[in-house]
């Protein structure tokens, strides 16, 4: 007897349309993003549409979902959106019926990518308002983000110095080489031929020259300009590092040491996570490959977007400047920040200090003693379980092990927009699982008004 099946005609036409609506499970992510971005306020990127001529442009709304939704699901990738929109359920559901290519979804994120990136605040506020942020510990660490750039388009400024002379002595070879032939030439056809055309060879010369020319100048005005906030050297005199480098293809990116200790073309990518339920709460790109200098910045970003500080902020010992700690703690701030790299051996091994702390110990004895007291040890170890895993997050989930923009400022604006997108996906787990419900979350007009402010 032969096996029934269940029927298949894929070719078997629908008396009714059928609603996209009824493919996805009512809990699906893209409704909680479809809903959250309605309860945003994006006067911002509606106020910037004034001219009535032309076609009308797709509704920001449309626009700020697929993105959103995009950067949540690990899709950042304008042409892999456009395809998305035609290819995928959830994708169609946002779109409903509409289909953007991706040069519209390219030009919208370059034009409104300011707008896009203040987002970030007004979904924090929601999160907080919603009890998903308690600001009792926040911990804040760095991850090199590698930047829309090869580290084999950089080059050093004592490679440049040598590459000008050589591609100079090039340019002046052809140009005489040239004319030599101009002449040859005006002797066998007569004078009525152009003859200003440059050799291919010679076109790409001379620009490569001009490239180089661009870079070795910035280097050298970067060279004055620290010299005159260092007050060392006399800006006039101040000559480039022979090591310093600039990459032709992002020139504001840098070559650092990534965690695998691999060199890499990228940025220093900052974040501040509450350890409450790992909602990112300040997040910003430097271009540093080292965090000194960034613990007060962070601490600081923290209280502007939420008009509070925290109780306590940990941090590894990449962060540990004498100063900076005990400005955060001026602020109120208790801090836990390694003094120096501990390793996880010395860590498990280290015990409870048995006597006192001196009256005149400095402030590294004395972030040595807290961290090995209970208390501070509880503390700090907070860290790996609320700052390290959002970093993983963020690349494997959100993707962000690359930029997609290149510049300081658009980067960090993509970052944030990033950051975005993982408070979403942190407000949407946390009411599917039951913490906080929907209605706590959306639907917050006074967080909303604040954040617009």
């Amino acid at each position: 007897m032969a096996k029934t099946f269940r029927p298949y005609e894929p070719d078997q036409l629908l008396l009714l349309p059928p609603s996209l609506r009824d493919w996805l499970p009512a809990d699906h992510l893209v409704y909680f993003v479809s809903d959250m971005v309605d309860s945003l306020d994006l006067s911002a990127i509606y106020g910037s549409y004034d001219e009535e001529r032309g076609y009308p442009p797709y509704h920001p709304l449309l626009m700020v979902k697929v993105l959103l939704y995009g950067y949540a699901v690990g899709i950042r990738s304008s042409r892999k959106l456009a395809r998305a929109c035609l290819e995928d359920v959830a994708f169609r559901v946002l779109c409903a019926g509409s289909e953007p290519d991706f040069r519209t979804i390219n030009s919208f994120r370059k034009r409104h990518l300011s707008a896009l990136s203040d987002l970030f605040v007004q979904v924090l506020l929601l999160a907080k308002e919603a009890g998903l942020v308690k600001l009792g510990h926040v911990a804040i660490d760095g991850t090199k983000v590698k930047a829309n750039a090869s580290k084999h388009k950089a080059m050093s400024y004592a490679r440049m110095v040598e590459e000008e002379k050589r591609l100079r002595s090039e340019v002046e070879r052809l140009l005489r080489q040239s004319e030599a032939e101009d002449a040859a030439e005006d002797a066998l056809y007569g004078p009525e031929r152009r003859g200003d055309e440059l050799p291919e060879e010679l076109r790409h010369r001379e620009s490569r020259l001009r490239k180089i020319r661009e870079a070795k100048a910035a280097l050298e005005r970067r060279a004055r300009e620290e010299a005159e906030r260092s007050g060392k050297t006399d800006p006039a005199e101040a000559k480039p590092d022979p090591k310093a480098q600039r990459n032709f293809t992002d020139p504001d990116s840098r070559i650092l040491l990534d965690s695998q200790k691999a060199f890499v073309q990228a940025y220093n990518a900052q974040l501040a996570v509450d350890a409450a339920h790992q909602i990112v709460v300040a997040a910003d790109v430097i271009q540093e490959g080292n965090d000194k200098g960034r613990l007060v910045p962070m601490v600081e970003a923290v209280s502007d977007n939420l008009e509070e500080t925290p109780e306590a902020v940990s941090a590894d010992a990449g962060f540990w400047v004498e100063g900076d700690v005990e400005r955060v703690e001026w602020y109120g701030v208790e801090a836990y920040v390694a003094p120096e790299k501990i390793r996880h051996r010395e860590w498990r091994e280290a015990r409870p200090p048995k006597e006192p702390l001196p009256e005149n110990a400095t402030a590294k004895e004395r972030m040595r003693y807290k961290l090995r007291t209970p208390e501070g040890r509880a503390e700090y170890d907070q860290r790996k379980v609320t700052v390290e895993p959002v970093c993983g997050q963020l690349k494997e989930v959100v993707g962000m092990r690359q930029f997609l923009l290149r510049g300081l400022e658009n980067v960090k604006r993509e970052w944030r927009f990033a950051c975005t997108a993982h408070n979403v996906l942190k407000l949407f787990r946390a009411c599917r699982s039951g913490v906080v419900s929907r209605a706590e979350v959306l639907g917050r007009p006074a967080a909303l008004a604040a954040a617009a402010a």
